[in-house]
């Protein structure tokens, strides 16, 4: 689950400020690295299907977690984890929206739409994508100075540059889906800059939605060949501990 979904070492991450975001402990930064631990360990030994991933209504907490995801306190004890159910009433459920790959794909003082969206097409879908050319401008480090643009604005001016458009219209809209959660993986309404967030996006092939539930249903209907041959490929190289190699195509089939 590490290697796949790149959050090893999490419990070491430190690009969070701290005096801008003090409900940052280290005992949430724990608890956000065993969420997915946690979730991938009741797939595997409950024989689940691998697409609950992706459109489960549940997810797992502890109460440092549950406090972070506004879940009332008393469903869960401080020493103990415990499946929580109906999770999409606090805008949780699956993987997509939980807060250690939000907060891993986010520079500290903003979001990040290009890391969380390029995070989905890579871990969850598997797509190729090649390095950014040099020289591309960087956006500022707190979204409070991002002057009169939104970051999705921003954005928008980066694609307008030819080398970058053919890579960043494959991810960056699915990033944009997750800017109702700030830069720690809070739901939030407005960015920090005190303008209202926008989670509407028109997906690659020319789908429209709104949010996660939306990412959710286009990764389903539209991507779920992708998910699940990727997931797959995952597995079974880190089982045989290599590189997969043509023959191991028909495993894989």
């Amino acid at each position: 689950a590490g290697n796949w979904l790149d959050f090893r070492r999490f419990e070491e991450h430190n690009a969070v400020d701290r005096e801008r975001f003090p409900e940052f402990t280290d005992e949430l930064r724990q608890a956000m690295f065993e969420e997915p631990i946690r979730f991938f360990v009741d797939v595997a030994r409950n024989d689940r299907s691998v697409l609950e991933f992706l459109d489960a209504d549940h997810t797992f907490v502890n109460a440092e977690l549950a406090r972070h995801y506004g879940i009332p306190e008393g469903i869960v004890s401080s020493n103990e984890w415990a499946r929580f159910d109906d999770a999409s009433n606090f805008g949780r459920g699956g993987l997509l929206p939980m807060s250690v790959f939000l907060t891993k794909n986010a520079p500290g003082l903003r979001t990040s739409p290009v890391k969380r969206g390029y995070w989905v097409v890579r871990r969850l879908l598997g797509e190729r994508i090649p390095p950014p050319p040099p020289n591309v401008p960087e956006l500022p480090d707190d979204e409070s100075k991002l002057g009169e643009l939104t970051l999705r604005e921003a954005l928008a001016k980066h694609r307008e540059h030819a080398s970058c458009a053919g890579c960043h219209e494959r991810f960056d809209s699915i990033g944009l889906v997750f800017e109702g959660f700030g830069p720690i993986g809070e739901r939030r309404e407005n960015d920090l800059g005190g303008r209202a967030v926008d989670v509407t996006a028109q997906f690659p092939g020319g789908t429209e939605g709104s949010g996660v539930g939306d990412l959710r249903k286009y990764l389903l209907t539209h991507r779920r060949d992708e998910f699940i041959d990727n997931l797959i490929r995952k597995l079974v190289s880190y089982a045989l501990g290599r590189s997969l190699i043509l023959s191991d195509e028909l495993l894989i089939r």
